[in-house]
């Protein structure tokens, strides 16, 4: 007896064990990372961050219609772990002058007009709101309405190489951030 429940309890581990293996080497990510640059002269910027799906669910709206990110409460900008951004050489972003270095960038929606944040703030979960007095900068942004139907979030850069911007696209919705090089 006591054998067949020792046998029992090593081929469940060992199932167990599989399906964490697999999952971990082979299964796609929900949300997969992704790392997207820029580069203007001697100005790179990294970001970093994981694309959730839409899956037919409402993404930006009312919390009381569960909305997937409701309007007015903190967004990590993706999934998993906070977005991150990296600037090789201090930057204009909307107006504020932000050192070079590396950031911590997430995100207030509303139903027209979001507030993008800078913090500096790292290493911490991307489900855990940061410490907002660590904001480097915060400015507000107009809602646009992508021409598209992005199933996948994208954080993506558009504009030339002097303007910049980063652009935020899920589902039908747009925000874009306009940056600019400031030489030292």
């Amino acid at each position: 007896m006591k054998r067949v429940i020792v046998s029992t309890i090593v081929i469940v581990a060992l199932a167990v064990g599989g399906y964490f293996a697999y999952l971990s080497f082979f299964a796609k990510p929900l949300s997969p990372k992704e790392e997207v640059d820029f580069q203007y002269k001697d100005l790179n910027v990294h970001l970093v961050y994981s694309r959730p799906y839409r899956k037919n669910r409402l993404i930006f709206g009312k919390e009381e219609h569960t909305a997937l990110v409701p309007f007015g409460k903190y967004w990590r900008l993706g999934a998993n772990e906070a977005t991150e951004i990296t600037f090789s050489k201090p930057i204009v972003f909307v107006g504020t002058l932000v050192p070079a270095g590396t950031y911590r960038m997430y995100a207030v929606p509303g139903e027209y007009v979001w507030e993008v944040s800078l913090n500096s703030e790292l290493g911490q979960s991307g489900s855990t709101e940061p410490n907002y007095a660590l904001d480097v900068a915060k400015v507000q942004l107009p809602v646009q309405t992508f021409k598209g139907d992005a199933e996948q979030f994208t954080i993506q850069f558009g504009g030339n190489d002097v303007n910049a911007k980063i652009q935020l696209i899920w589902d039908i919705t747009m925000v874009e951030i306009p940056f600019a090089h400031r030489r030292e």
